[in-house]
Parts: structure tokens; C-alpha cells; sequence
């Protein structure tokens, strides 16, 4: 860890922080999630730059140390598809593996369906290839209280929710509530906040020392940003038509994460009805991985990676 490097890059007017390790000719880009942030990919960081790859890591726009656009509320998806391809050009790399948890699986694949000529493969981690648009996420199809459903009720109800902790209780409680196998669901007189128990211990593979790290950059950036990206800008269609990824591509799957209940994702995923878009998947299965696989059992996702990397680097 001591060895990662941090800076900040300027990408499309805003400046981007950067975490970096490694010098290999490769580039490896992890693009994270929600509640993360770059420190999610620490344990991955460090191995994939131990196999001869530049591994970079990102904290998107308007998340931790980068800086937030001028109007948060214009923007879309497509926004961050845009600042993955300037900063490979800012940092002088034509082409690179991209590497997705949740969230940040939409723009490694958008990227990929939109520039082929820069991406060597894809990894995303719980998430298979979805296009941000009205079908996103079926939320006709749960209940009211939907945790995604919540978020993207308009500016006011997650604000006053989050607003009634501070930063780090927030985090605390979506980690723990998001690490279990159960979609967060509340009931009509609940917000999502209250669905955590506060006598809940921390997972056994995620530190204080990590949640505080968590909490530091989320305090100073605050969740204006990732309320709106992505939760309210989800079912925002990003105008593409029955798009390809033609990159060799990896799903990693945990079978106690959450996302696999949403309506039709695991049938999506195990009748290999998700390789119409990405035919070229290779798809990956971790009996016990949560939503936070790459966290909970680093070793064998960080082998996952390696090999993959290792295959498709040639």
C-alpha cells in the first residue's frame, strides 16, 4: 500500500484523483462502485502490479479526492464513458484492461462497446453487462421501499435519510447492509438507514482503519454526486442500439451477492442470455463471495484477475 502512488490528472476540465502502482507496459484501470471509492481495489492494486502491470485506480468525478462537475444534476452516465477514454489519453495509454465493481461495470463496458480500440478485455465483479436506461432495473417488480428505488425519488428523501448520521455511520451501515445476501428493502413507514442495526459488527474482512479511509474521502466529496450517478441516472437511455462488446471479457460472480435476486439478473446471467451483448464471456462463479467479493476473499479474485490478465495480455 505504501508504495501506491497519488495524483491528480486533468480530465475533459476536472481533475481527477489517480492512484497508480506498478510500471509494466500493460494498464490495468479498476473503476469502482458505490459506497467505494479508489481504496476499494487496494488488495487488487498491489497484486496486479506484482505480475508486471500498471495498475491505476480512480475515484470517479465528483467521488472522494476528484473534483466535482460545475452541475452535478445534468449529468449521465455517458459522462463517465467520456472521462475513462481522456484519461487513457492523458496518461498516454492506447489500450487497457478495464476492471468494474457494481456501478463502475456500465461505463468499463460502455467504453468498451463504444471504443474497441482502446480496451485489451473486461472484468466486472457481481455486475454483467447492462445498459443504463428504463429497463435497467426492473423496480415495478419490488416493492416500494427498493433501496435503488429510494435513492431515485428526487432531490430530498436519501438526503434527509443520510443526513441524519454522519458520514462514516452512513457508510458503516450501506456496507453492512450491501454485504448480505438479502436485497435492502424497507417498509413504507422505514428509510433505508433505518434497516441497520447499529449491534452489527463490521465484516470480518473489512477493517476499522478501512472504514474510516472510506468515511475520509466520502466527507469530502459528500453523496451529491453519487446520488445522481448512479442512482437518479440509471434509467437515462445513453442512446445506444443493441450494442457489442467484442473484447474477451470476465464476470465474477459471487452467489451470496444481493444483485443476483434482482428481477432477471440470475437467469440473465446463467442462461448465458447476457453474452448476446458480451459473446465473448467468460463467466465465474464464488459459492460464498457477497457483493464485496474482491474485498472478502482478495486472494482467489486477485488470481481470477491475474489469470485473466495473463491470457489476454499477449
Amino acid at each position: 500500500m505504501e508504495n501506491i502512488q497519488h495524483k491528480h490528472v486533468e480530465v475533459r476540465g476536472l481533475k481527477l484523483h489517480v492512484a497508480e502502482i506498478g510500471s509494466g507496459p500493460k494498464a490495468v484501470v479498476f473503476l469502482h462502485g458505490f459506497p467505494e471509492i479508489w481504496y476499494t481495489w487496494r488488495h487488487q492494486l498491489v497484486s496486479v502490479a506484482s505480475k508486471g502491470y500498471r495498475a491505476i485506480a480512480i475515484d470517479f468525478r465528483g467521488y472522494g479526492l476528484s473534483e466535482q462537475p460545475a452541475e452535478p444534476e445534468n449529468e449521465t452516465f455517458i459522462e463517465l464513458v467520456h472521462d475513462v477514454v481522456a484519461l487513457l489519453d492523458s496518461l498516454a495509454i492506447d489500450k487497457a484492461f478495464l476492471v468494474g465493481k457494481d456501478f463502475g461495470a456500465l461505463p468499463a463496458y460502455l467504453v468498451a462497446a463504444l471504443h474497441p480500440e482502446r480496451v485489451s478485455g473486461v472484468i466486472t465483479l457481481g455486475i454483467p453487462f447492462i445498459q443504463p436506461g428504463p429497463s435497467a432495473v426492473q423496480n415495478h417488480l419490488l416493492p416500494e421501499g427498493f433501496y435503488i428505488s429510494r435513492w431515485q425519488e428526487p432531490v430530498g428523501r436519501a438526503e434527509a435519510d443520510f443526513s441524519r448520521f454522519d458520514v462514516k455511520t452512513v457508510i458503516r451501515n450501506i456496507y453492512i447492509l450491501f454485504s448480505r445476501s438479502e436485497i435492502p428493502i424497507a417498509a413504507a413507514d422505514q428509510e433505508i438507514m433505518d434497516l441497520f442495526d447499529p449491534a452489527t459488527p463490521l465484516p470480518p474482512w473489512f477493517s476499522e482503519e478501512d472504514l474510516s479511509v472510506y468515511a475520509s474521502l466520502y466527507e469530502k466529496s459528500g453523496f451529491r454526486y453519487p446520488l445522481r450517478v448512479p442512482y437518479r441516472t440509471l434509467a437515462v437511455d445513453c442512446g445506444l442500439t443493441d450494442p457489442k462488446v467484442s473484447a474477451p471479457s470476465l464476470l465474477i460472480v459471487g452467489e451470496k451477492d444481493y444483485v443476483l435476486k434482482f428481477p432477471g439478473i440470475e437467469d440473465y446471467i446463467r442462461t448465458g442470455a447476457v453474452k448476446h451483448f458480451v459473446p465473448d464471456l467468460e463467466i465465474r462463479y464464488m459459492a460464498e463471495g457477497n457483493h464485496f467479493v474482491h474485498e472478502q476473499f482478495p486472494e482467489q479474485v486477485n488470481q481470477l484477475i491475474i489469470s485473466f490478465l495473463d491470457k489476454h495480455g499477449i
